[in-house]
């Protein structure tokens, strides 16, 4: 298993347990661009500079000397142009009880956790003297379907953290999710506030709650793929093959001859065919042979350039 993410203590009133936090997530897509020159075809690389030798020099940053990683420290910006060095050893040691004590200061109901505060998901496991009291609590979070709220202290900031029962009967272990501030999330009302009110019609009501329990099925996000790295792959295989670039067809979704709302609900609920969440199974075109012609957009480096990187 990875090394955990953070370690310390969960204290629930005088109720201490060690734990470990692991991130639950990983980045699956395989698509990754980098910077290249159209001319060349060679990557390009970004360099830090002082601000002062792009501003006195004509040639602008490439006159300027590259500043060595080692000399380049953190600085806090506390009047215009004028900062306080901040050194790593002194942040380490920043007096946050919440770096080492996640101190629960209350409960709530899991479906208090609305959404759009959850901001990402940590697996939680005990240490293994404090097996006993994991369980304990893991359990009653489970039956009181109930939900931990108290501080974490990483990545340079202290979070507000959640902390629930995760699996089913006696096995499982503890989910942790980071929560927005309060204040991070836009006001709704600036957006929702100009929308038109209008009268709801009680059968066009029905037909939709119809229509929802017709379409309503466990989620299965293995169904799902990424439909754009999907894309991505054939043109960049095409471009390779010397193929012709696969482009959006523009094609809008139709409309057919529904004339009103209503017609919509009856006609979507008496539909034979169910609409399915897989998406097709694309994959990026084969390899095949190329065409007799130039590339479509492929950039090698030119000649010079090669005999450059040798020469050095």
């Amino acid at each position: 298993m990875a090394r955990p993410y953070w370690s310390g203590r969960i204290q629930i009133s005088l109720v201490s347990f060690g734990v470990q936090l692991y991130v639950a997530t990983e980045a699956k897509s395989q698509i990754s661009f980098n910077q290249i020159s159209r001319t060349t075809g060679e990557r390009v690389r970004h360099q830090k500079v002082l601000q002062s030798a792009i501003e006195n020099s004509s040639d602008g940053a490439s006159a300027a000397p590259a500043v060595q990683k080692d000399e380049i420290v953190k600085g806090y910006e506390f009047r215009k142009g004028e900062y306080v060095i901040v050194e790593n050893s002194e942040l380490e040691n920043l007096r946050v009880p919440s770096k080492h004590t996640v101190d629960v200061t209350q409960f709530v109901s899991l479906s208090e956790l609305n959404p759009e505060y959850v901001e990402k998901p940590y697996f939680l496991v005990p240490e293994t003297d404090s097996t006993e009291a994991f369980a304990v609590v893991r359990r009653a979070l489970q039956k009181t379907g109930k939900a931990a709220i108290g501080t974490i202290a990483f990545s340079g900031r202290e979070h507000v953290f959640a902390i629930s029962a995760a699996g089913d009967g006696d096995r499982g272990g503890m989910m942790g999710y980071t929560l927005r501030y309060s204040n991070e999330l836009k006001n709704q009302s600036d957006y929702f506030r100009d929308i038109k009110q209008v009268e709801i019609n009680d059968e066009s009501l029905e037909l939709a709650e119809s229509l929802i329990a017709k379409r309503s099925a466990k989620l299965d996000l293995s169904k799902f793929e990424d439909g754009y790295e999907l894309a991505v792959k054939e043109l960049v295989a095409a471009k390779v093959n010397h193929l012709p670039v696969p482009k959006d067809d523009g094609v809008q979704p139709t409309r057919g001859n529904v004339v009103n709302l209503m017609d919509a609900l009856r006609k979507s609920i008496g539909s034979a065919e169910t609409t399915t969440v897989s998406r097709a199974n694309k994959k990026p075109v084969a390899s095949a042979t190329p065409e007799p012609k130039n590339g479509i957009g492929l950039v090698k480096p030119s000649s010079k350039a090669t005999a450059k990187r040798k020469s050095a």
